[in-house]
């Protein structure tokens, strides 16, 4: 596979970085920020430690035409920055709705690059849907703000497994409306 991206994905421009579909040069950033522990920690389905060619098979299954999930790298480098400074993943569910994850490496927490990033999304609400849902784990409170201040209303308490910390975790899920699209 090579760096072109054959993806429909759009891309979203915002002051402080460019969000644009995964590419195959984003391997070793996305092994160094996925190979933290603490990120993996706040996401149901990345493994730590990382298995061999996870990245690349998560790569080539972001760009096929028939994907499931949508994923767009936070990327800086126009500012300055990393090429990847963090992900967010759409996946259509059924109804018009879509469900939005997202994780940014920590040498970005607390800079606002999650915030703008969830706010560019919903702008663009590339997948046209009316409700997006979005969950996070309870021990996770900056990232319930951040999709609270984004519009996003809570439903209640659930709780998933994550896979990094092989254990069952108490949730927080929200929707934001989006109206007729």
């Amino acid at each position: 596979m090579t760096d072109t991206v054959q993806s429909h994905q759009i891309e979203i421009v915002t002051d402080r970085f460019v969000m644009r579909p995964l590419q195959t040069s984003d391997k070793g950033l996305l092994e160094m920020h996925l190979g933290d522990q603490r990120v993996a920690n706040m996401t149901r389905s990345i493994p730590h430690p990382l298995p061999p060619e996870y990245i690349a098979g998560r790569i080539e299954r972001a760009n096929e035409d028939d994907r499931e999930n949508d994923f767009w790298a936070i990327d800086g480098s126009s500012q300055g920055h990393a090429e990847v400074m963090g992900v967010l993943k759409m996946t259509k569910l059924d109804r018009n709705q879509s469900e939005l994850r997202y994780w940014v490496a920590p040498a970005f927490w607390n800079t606002g690059i999650a915030t703008q990033a969830v706010d560019a999304i919903l702008r663009a609400n590339p997948q046209g849907a009316c409700d997006i849902y979005a969950e996070v784990f309870q021990d996770n409170p900056t990232s319930a703000r951040i999709l609270t201040n984004a519009g996003f209303a809570y439903l209640g308490d659930a709780e998933t497994f994550s896979v990094a910390r092989n254990a069952v975790i108490p949730t927080w899920t929200y929707v934001r409306k989006m109206g007729a699209a």
